[in-house]
């Protein structure tokens, strides 16, 4: 099992040290104490009431003087040491989640306001949170051990359980940002988890979609399942197929690397998954993202957004959780730039075919990884 240890930074912020499964390790008081007497957290930002769209924007002006690509020696989520005393107290650790210093959302919590118009606005709600997947400042997720992996996998659900719970709390969202040309500010492997009190716009629409589609069949079957059921019986754009998960890229993709990963299972988010789907998960999510890097000589920045399946009682029956994981690179030295279509009228425009780009990922060598039971059930998807 997972150990866990919850304390609190010098500011009132709340750090979780999540540790591997079979280690012991000390986590006493005395040795993960924040010593640097950081002063008290600032109020929340606000959010305003975009009245064009019916959406909410959140304002977070003090993020201006975030941290932004320090040097190694400086990194704010290595571990802390005499030269630099970071954001994790503790010489060590595997997997450390802990709030924002620089919160987009929070640290207040509580529900935007009712029948909100133009002119509306309130206090940020919410949460933000960091997840470090490792202590090495180098490297990336596919480097990750599958132990490791797993570790990150049960700190999601843990945290997603924990932030559904909070107070307005309407949709929990872990995304890792990777690459600077998606705007990474930190070099350090890691992540985040932002919780917002109201349903996010894409979510929204695919919510509605989903709600749509489950009302239609009498609750017989989700929209993300017939969909992976689609994919599945086509078979021309799957990637890898297991015995609880599969990944494909989507029929319309709208980005030039797009992938999806489905469970078999109709689970809402992270938490709902079993034990046995969480490792198998762990080496399936690894296999992916190392596909992802084999395409290019270097490193393919992407981004991985967990979506799952906002609280609103209207939306979270016929909710699913999946992956989505995207990148802008269209070739080893080509990125694709949202400008006139995308960007003004969210009309995408694909510069790859979805079919060319599957068979390209099944195709790829992924570095071997050490042999485990529940890669056992895993093959690459191939066409019908």
């Amino acid at each position: 099992m997972t150990g866990i240890t919850s304390t609190r930074l010098s500011d009132g912020r709340e750090l979780i040290y999540f540790d591997d499964a079979g280690t012991t390790v000390s986590r006493a008081a005395e040795l993960t104490t924040d010593h640097r007497g950081l002063p008290p957290r600032g109020e929340s930002g606000e959010v305003r009431f975009d009245a064009l769209t019916n959406e909410w924007v959140a304002v977070a002006a003090h993020r201006q003087t975030r941290t932004h690509l320090p040097p190694a020696d400086q990194c704010p989520i290595c571990p802390t040491t005499d030269s630099n005393p970071s954001e994790i107290p503790a010489a060590d650790y595997d997997v450390v989640v802990f709030e924002n210093r620089f919160p987009s959302l929070g640290p207040a919590l509580g529900p935007v306001p009712e029948d909100a118009a133009w002119g509306t606005k309130g206090p940020a709600y919410g949460r933000c949170e960091v997840v470090s997947f490792t202590p090495e400042h180098t490297g990336s997720f596919s480097g990750l051990s599958r132990t490791r992996s797993r570790t990150v996998i049960e700190a999601w659900a843990q945290r997603t359980a924990a932030l559904n719970a909070l107070p307005g709390i309407q949709q929990v969202f872990p995304f890792e940002n990777r690459g600077a040309d998606i705007g990474v500010t930190l070099h350090h492997p890691h992540g985040q988890i932002y919780a917002y009190p109201y349903v996010t716009p894409r979510a929204a629409v695919m919510g509605n979609a989903a709600r749509k589609f489950h009302d239609a069949c009498d609750g017989r079957e989700t929209l993300t399942g017939s969909l992976l059921r689609a994919e599945r019986e086509d078979g021309s754009r799957m990637v890898m197929e297991g015995q609880n998960f599969s990944a494909y890229v989507p029929f319309a993709a709208r980005w030039p690397l797009e992938i999806h990963l489905v469970p078999h299972r109709h689970v809402p988010d992270l938490a709902a998954l079993s034990g046995e789907e969480k490792d198998e998960l762990a080496d399936v999510y690894l296999d992916l993202l190392k596909r992802v890097d084999a395409l290019y000589p270097t490193p393919t920045p992407y981004i991985s957004a967990w979506h799952q399946a906002p609280l609103d009682p209207a939306l979270r029956p016929s909710g699913n959780l999946h992956l989505q994981l995207t990148s802008p690179r269209r070739a080893a030295d080509k990125l694709k730039y949202l400008a006139g279509s995308e960007a003004a009228m969210g009309a995408f425009i694909n510069d790859t075919t979805p079919e060319s780009v599957a068979e390209r990922l099944r195709s790829v060598i992924v570095p071997a990884s050490p042999a485990s039971p529940a890669l056992a059930g895993l093959s690459e998807g191939a066409p019908a």
